[in-house]
């Protein structure tokens, strides 16, 4: 089925997004496996294998309206923090820019009529909000609410 040009273009821009993140989970998750924090590269792990899924959705769609995934952009960009609040702090940044590209492509699914992906999109965005930005915003309040040691001993 042939799509709409400019919802193709808006999905590649999330795919670039989703695989950022995807990326940028796989290292802090390695990093905290590296670092005996079990607890966090296991949660972590679990977001990176939900990124991979939201990419594979993105990429399915893409094929299904006639488009080209673009694989080789990553937006806004891999961030590897230094330590572990850095860390949660740069994952939570691109799940806020992820949710803003979602809002916006969402929009555009409307505009153009394009329900099907609007409803794929709504799917991404309650993972986003709900799921993922909700529990790093979570461990954030714990690192402020426990300190950073009492935090990591949790995490082990």
């Amino acid at each position: 089925m042939k799509g709409n040009t400019a919802i193709i273009q808006q999905l590649n821009q999330l795919l670039a997004c989703e695989l950022a993140a995807m990326d940028q989970y796989f290292i802090h998750s390695e990093m905290y496996a590296n670092w005996g924090l079990t607890k966090l590269y296991e949660r972590i792990g679990h977001e990176f294998d939900d990124e991979k899924r939201h990419a594979k959705m993105l990429i399915e769609r893409i094929l299904f309206l006639e488009g080209t995934p673009d694989l080789t952009r990553r937006e806004p960009g891999i961030k590897v923090g230094s330590d572990v609040p850095e860390m949660l702090q740069f994952d939570l940044d691109v799940e806020y820019a992820v949710d803003g590209m979602l809002k916006d492509a969402m929009a555009l699914c409307e505009r153009e009529q394009d329900y099907v992906t609007r409803d794929m999109l709504q799917q991404l965005l309650e993972d986003t909000e709900v799921d993922h930005a909700w529990w790093l915003e979570q461990q954030l309040g714990l690192v402020s609410r426990l300190g950073l040691p009492n935090y990591l001993q949790s995490q082990m």
